[in-house]
């Protein structure tokens, strides 16, 4: 995949993400309104950044890129872990990426994560079930070679799409 695209489907996921601000309220888009900004966690240089959105609203390029059959009943954990060379420059860093999906009656999952590299880029990508509407604890252990140990904890609200 080429920087362009590569670029084009992270600014899917970002705007998908910052279409979820506002009131908190599924919006009539169902689930495209529902994503929310991304979480994020920084240990010295290193920077960890995670969403989850549902796969039904992936673009069918984004889906093919990361590998992921597109559902109702499926999210997307995309986790990127990335060097800042302080002059807002990042690289990819390779890193053991674990995590674990927790929803509100405390059933766990725990999404068999994958890396998937595109050029220079590398990302982290599982998924796990939901039926909406449902709240998800992500709990996110990194381990970066040669680099520090990271736990990284957020919770999205899913809802079903509306007709």
């Amino acid at each position: 995949m080429t920087d362009a695209a590569r670029r084009a489907a992270m600014a899917l996921l970002v705007g998908l993400g910052l279409a979820g601000c506002g009131s908190g309220a599924p919006g009539p888009a169902g689930n495209h309104a529902q994503a929310q900004l991304e979480a994020s966690a920084r240990v010295g240089d290193v920077i960890v950044r995670a969403n989850a959105v549902p796969t039904a609203s992936l673009g069918e390029a984004v889906a093919r890129q990361y590998g992921i059959e597109r559902s109702n009943g499926t999210v997307m954990l995309l986790v990127g872990v990335r060097r800042d060379d302080g002059n807002g420059n990042e690289t990819a860093l390779p890193a053991r990426v674990a995590a674990v999906a927790t929803d509100l009656l405390g059933k766990r999952q725990q999404p068999a994560m994958r890396e998937v590299r595109s050029g220079e880029f590398i990302d982290y990508v599982g998924t796990a079930s939901v039926i909406a509407p449902d709240t998800l604890r992500f709990d996110i252990d990194i381990t970066v070679e040669g680099g520090p140990a990271m736990e990284l904890h957020f919770n999205r609200d899913f809802f079903p799409d509306r007709p």
